[in-house]
């Protein structure tokens, strides 16, 4: 039986990891954090798992391994890295969205990189017991690798935020606390934000395309109506939000529990009441020119997804 998996995508710094981690808190949900980074920092480079421990001292993860491939030390890290430089990249988007079957040695490359990803998944719902998984990679082109596996069960939550506010966030200074200090977040400048939170977005669009289960959700919408936006989801996924005990969400705060994200914003460490109130920062942070740039950029997008032109006017829907 495929494993139902709920694929949060977007650009990094759209708020996926706090919606991520709110999901997470529903019965029968596991969060798995970004699967896409596990290979390189948690099994070769035995980062820090969001519990806190390192990876190799997760019991979790160390049951998710065995119950997956017989135990981590059995994974080539170095092929499954070959295959993501193969198949997962942008470029190859085009021919993974096609409506035809993927041509010979494509097809089986490509069966073999998602396969990796289905046995984890797999396995983490048998850990934990869970009917749906996360997995908050959000990159579009793994999505686009996923929907043609036959073990996955694939529904994609592409959550979008307004990319002015993406771009500011993506110029600020972010350590990486899995690395105890010694790495820094990747620092984008907002012209080149812009053009990735045009091409990762506008991908997802070619998802729904091709028959996959895809929802948006404004990261503002889900910050202004947090319980309304969780319930929603609930039912995308497959579940009855109608008996869920969502008393860990308020409609300005949440209270969050341990979890074991594999890799991820920094966030993922957070346990404890966190406040949800938008950031507007950007508006006054990201200089107006930058603002004006990143806004005549992103133009078509923004206002397909109800965002006003004018980084002075209010969001439609977003207010608290």
């Amino acid at each position: 039986m495929a494993t139902r998996v709920l694929f949060v995508g977007g650009l990094g710094r759209s708020g996926t990891t706090l919606i991520e981690r709110v999901l997470g808190e529903l019965p029968g949900v596991c969060a798995l954090g970004e699967i896409v980074h596990l290979w390189q920092r948690d099994v070769r480079d035995d980062e820090r798992c969001g519990c806190g421990d390192r990876f190799s001292r997760c019991d979790f993860w160390q049951r998710v391994g065995h119950a997956a491939f017989g135990g981590w030390h059995r994974v080539d890290v170095h092929r499954i890295l070959a295959l993501r430089d193969l198949v997962e990249r942008t470029r190859h988007i085009p021919r993974l969205a096609g409506s035809a079957r993927l041509a010979g040695d494509f097809t089986a490359l490509v069966t073999e990189y998602a396969g990796y990803y289905a046995k984890i998944y797999a396995a983490a719902a048998t850990v934990s017991e869970a009917n749906v998984v996360i997995d908050s990679s959000k990159h579009s082109a793994l999505a686009h690798c996923l929907r043609w596996s036959d073990e996955v069960d694939l529904r994609v939550l592409h959550v979008v935020r307004d990319a002015r506010g993406v771009a500011y966030s993506w110029t600020k200074t972010v350590s990486r606390p899995e690395t105890d200090g010694s790495e820094e977040m990747t620092r984008y400048a907002p012209t080149r934000s812009a053009l990735l939170w045009n091409a990762h977005n506008a991908a997802f669009g070619l998802l729904r395309r091709r028959g996959v289960p895809v929802r948006r959700v404004r990261y503002e919408e889900f910050l202004a109506r947090p319980r309304n936006t969780v319930r929603r989801v609930a039912a995308f996924m497959g579940m009855d939000p109608s008996v869920m005990d969502l008393g860990f969400l308020h409609d300005d705060a949440v209270e969050l529990s341990r979890g074991h994200s594999a890799a991820g914003n920094p966030m993922r460490f957070t346990v404890g009441r966190i406040e949800l109130r938008r950031d507007d920062a950007w508006r006054r942070q990201l200089p107006p020119r930058q603002r004006a740039l990143v806004g005549a950029v992103c133009a078509p997008l923004l206002r397909a997804y109800g965002y006003p032109l004018s980084s002075n006017a209010e969001i439609v829907g977003a207010h608290r």
